[in-house]
């Protein structure tokens, strides 16, 4: 990896970070922008009750403030994942940027079409580089034997679709049963489906459940297979060394970060 390439990888993963550094809270009134201090205070002044419990408190709009803030920081984490697992798919195996990205469309509840998308992939017969295409082959015979895929699935198989997390603790059953259900269209549409976490937060429960669901599991372990490592797997079959990479803008990312979070947890 060149420095200009890394360089910009680490700009791709920061900036959506960058973005929540100017978060304000809504209060529940679904503006466009958020509630600055002098507009908090103006609004629970307004209102006898939190008045009364001195809730107008600049504390009080410092604390909302930190708790969607850390929201936003996670969800823009996962926003320059994604973009990233994109970008170094398509640098690495030679592929362009409509061949990294799958949608397909259903007829949503109101009767209006809707299209859902999950963040990457990958088709074999788009890579061109013979070694990188028979170790993304072996890697998905491997998938297939690990789910226990039956043979006509296996044969119909063509890539992988991947869902992409910086971690994935939250129980929510909608968004568990949209990823099982952007499974079944996955296979029906020739390709395994797999999520990928970038760090090793993730439920026993959600892990037991997308199994069922036959979903392949990456999560950010080090040093063990691409079966189960998502960096294993960046290093082994796509042939990027995603923990060199961390490891050498580490402080820049942590300097980042800080910045952001010491601007979240002020009132102003």
């Amino acid at each position: 990896m060149t420095n200009e390439q890394n360089v910009r990888y680490r700009e791709i993963m920061i900036d959506p970070i960058r973005e929540c550094a100017n978060y304000t809270p809504k209060f529940g009134h679904g503006r466009n922008k958020g509630f600055t201090l002098s507009e908090f205070q103006t609004l629970y002044s307004a209102d006898a009750f939190y008045k009364w419990l001195g809730l107008d408190n600049p504390l009080m709009y410092s604390a909302h403030k930190a708790a969607g803030g850390i929201t936003s920081v996670y969800r823009q984490i996962g926003i320059g994942c994604e973009r990233l697992v994109r970008t170094v798919f398509m640098d690495y195996l030679g592929v362009n940027a409509d061949d990294v990205i799958w949608a397909y469309k259903i007829m949503g509840a109101n009767g209006k079409e809707r299209t859902l998308s999950l963040d990457a992939r990958f088709i074999l017969d788009n890579i061109t580089d013979a070694t990188i295409r028979a170790r993304c082959e072996a890697w998905m015979v491997q998938l297939a034997d690990a789910l226990e895929l039956a043979i006509p699935i296996r044969q119909a198989i063509t890539g992988v679709v991947f869902e992409v997390r910086q971690g994935y603790k939250s129980k929510d059953s909608k968004r568990q049963n949209a990823d099982i259900a952007n499974a079944a269209n996955a296979y029906a549409n020739g390709y395994i489906p797999c999520l990928m976490v970038m760090s090793a937060q993730i439920d026993d429960d959600i892990v037991a459940r997308y199994h069922a669901a036959k979903w392949a599991i990456l999560q950010g372990y080090i040093g063990t297979s691409p079966m189960a490592s998502t960096f294993s797997f960046f290093e082994q079959v796509i042939g990027f060394n995603f923990i060199q990479f961390m490891d050498t803008n580490q402080n820049y990312f942590k300097e980042k970060i800080k910045l952001v979070l010491e601007q979240l947890m002020r009132a102003t």
